[in-house]
């Protein structure tokens, strides 16, 4: 059920049936989207949702802001896009749950982390190993476990 609700939540964090026509219900829905590539309309969904600059979206696709404003033009995002893009949502999702508020989330995600080497969880998300550790940190939060 938890896989289900986080799947649920990182597709209203991406534009749910706005974006999807019809909201991915499980974790393995993702995988033909993101195979086939989100639709541009995520990356704007999620950027205003959480109050990000174009800057700071091309960050985290990885991608230049020049290269951002094509394909805000074209049908798809590349599949390593997409993934990163889901990645982010996910763990914001993560981030809120433990939280309990999307703000307190937002927070704590851009906030120098001494358990993370003073960089901002957010910072992390850009590699797979670093959106594992801020889950783990999550994880230890959530546990009332120091971190």
């Amino acid at each position: 059920m938890k896989n289900a609700y986080a799947a649920l939540a990182a597709a209203d964090l991406l534009g749910g049936v706005r974006v999807f026509r019809r909201a991915p219900d499980t974790l393995a829905d993702w995988i033909p989207l993101v195979r086939k590539g989100l639709p541009p309309a995520c990356a704007v969904e999620i950027a205003e949702r959480l109050g990000f600059s174009r800057t700071e979206l091309a960050n985290i696709l990885g991608i230049s802001t020049a290269t951002l404003r094509k394909r805000q033009r074209s049908a798809h995002l590349t599949v390593t896009e997409s993934s990163r893009l889901l990645r982010q949502a996910n763990i914001v999702q993560r981030a809120d749950e433990v939280f309990e508020s999307l703000d307190n989330a937002l927070a704590w995600l851009k906030s120098p982390n001494l358990a993370l080497g003073s960089v901002t969880p957010m910072s992390l998300l850009d590699t797979e190993l670093g959106a594992e550790e801020v889950r783990r940190r999550l994880g230890r939060i959530e546990q009332g476990i120091p971190i």
